[in-house]
């Protein structure tokens, strides 16, 4: 892996302090997931300049040193295009106006045109108003167009939907999709959300109290049973499938994962597309023999990888299903029943699944 170098080290504040040794990819989003004072937002600021990261600090991206024990890169050289919880626009300006004014400062760095952020991120309608007359949702597409027109080579985003409500959140998760799919530029994302950071993470970096406890595949680490996130209530794995055909009669949609079927809310999506599928731990029901006479439609045969135990009425299993995972939160009582043991041919009911590339409302099946 490379793209940038991370050697942290910053001076201790009030009792807090970053020490982080890393290398992130220089592709797709990562996103840095941790709770409130967990360090995120300062590790951004240390990327970007705007916070000393300390004597011994080490930052290099794509090959160029921003700070060593010997240099220091200012924040306006490192071409980071920056969105703050708090759109900060010009309030003065009107839509075009503050879209304009990170336009003419970029110089030459890059192809990005002003009539392709507009049309990305559609704010063709709003092009005229000022940032007093527009939503929310509204504004943090308006500051996220004006940073991709300061021709960054990295896009740092500090929690850009906190202050959105649902639906908001979800137009601007779609249009980040967009861009992700559109553009070849790196993204560090920090959120506390872990079921927004599902729906547009590629890499995943948890962050607890200045250290980092673990990095990879967001699909790897959400199913991985010795991280915080899999024991959070909220745990679920997130599985990648494929559209197989839509059916309008009962207003569903098929999708095959590793050979199985599952079924979803009918979506407006091509067959053959790719999907991912969050599946809650708390969802996840296990039986010996393959049901009959259930009302439950996604029935998969599964395996046991792991049994891990959690501590009072329940345990944690990760479940093999071809060679990705899902997560079940089932009482010890069950377990005991059941006889359970590492490598049991099991099948698994599914009580909701969640298309995360269209939404997060959870689909009861």
């Amino acid at each position: 892996m490379s793209g940038l170098s991370l050697q942290l080290s910053t001076p201790a504040e009030n009792g807090f302090s970053l020490d982080i040794d890393c290398q992130l990819p220089a592709v797709g989003v990562t996103a840095i997931y941790g709770p409130s004072g967990s360090g995120k937002t300062s590790l951004l600021n240390c990327i970007a300049g705007l916070k000393p990261a300390g004597d011994n600090s080490l930052i290099r991206f794509k090959g160029t040193t921003w700070q060593s024990s010997s240099e220091f890169m200012p924040a306006w050289e490192r071409r980071i295009g920056f969105v703050f919880q708090d759109a900060r626009l010009f309030p003065h300006l009107s839509v075009a106006q503050n879209l304009e004014f990170a336009l003419k400062r970029r110089g030459n760095n890059n192809e990005t045109s002003f009539t392709e952020v507009v049309e990305w991120l559609q704010l063709g309608k709003l092009i005229a108003r000022l940032p007093e007359s527009l939503s929310a949702g509204q504004t943090q597409r308006v500051a996220i167009g004006r940073a991709l027109l300061s021709g960054p080579q990295m896009l740092l985003m500090d929690e850009p939907l906190a202050n959105l409500d649902h639906v908001a959140r979800e137009e601007c998760l779609f249009y980040l999709r967009r861009l992700r799919n559109a553009l070849d530029l790196p993204i560090m994302y920090v959120s506390h959300d872990i079921e927004e950071v599902s729906q547009i993470a590629d890499h995943l970096v948890l962050l607890e109290n200045g250290h980092i406890e673990a990095q990879g595949s967001l699909l790897e680490l959400c199913s991985a049973l010795d991280t915080r996130l899999s024991h959070e209530e909220q745990a679920a794995a997130i599985v990648l499938g494929t559209i197989q055909s839509h059916d309008a009669q009962y207003g569903l949609s098929e999708i095959t994962v590793a050979g199985e079927t599952l079924f979803v809310n009918q979506i407006e999506a091509a067959i053959g597309q790719q999907q991912r599928l969050r599946i809650p731990a708390r969802d996840v029901s296990l039986c010996k023999t393959r049901p009959q006479d259930s009302s439950i439609l996604n029935i998969v045969p599964v395996e046991v990888s792991e049994i891990e135990e959690t501590g009072g009425s329940r345990l944690l299993l990760r479940l093999a299903l071809g060679e990705q995972y899902l997560l079940a939160r089932i009482t010890r009582k069950s377990a005991h029943a059941l006889q359970l043991t590492e490598g049991d041919k099991l099948f698994a009911q599914i009580k909701s699944a969640a298309l995360l590339s269209n939404s997060l409302a959870e689909t009861t099946l």
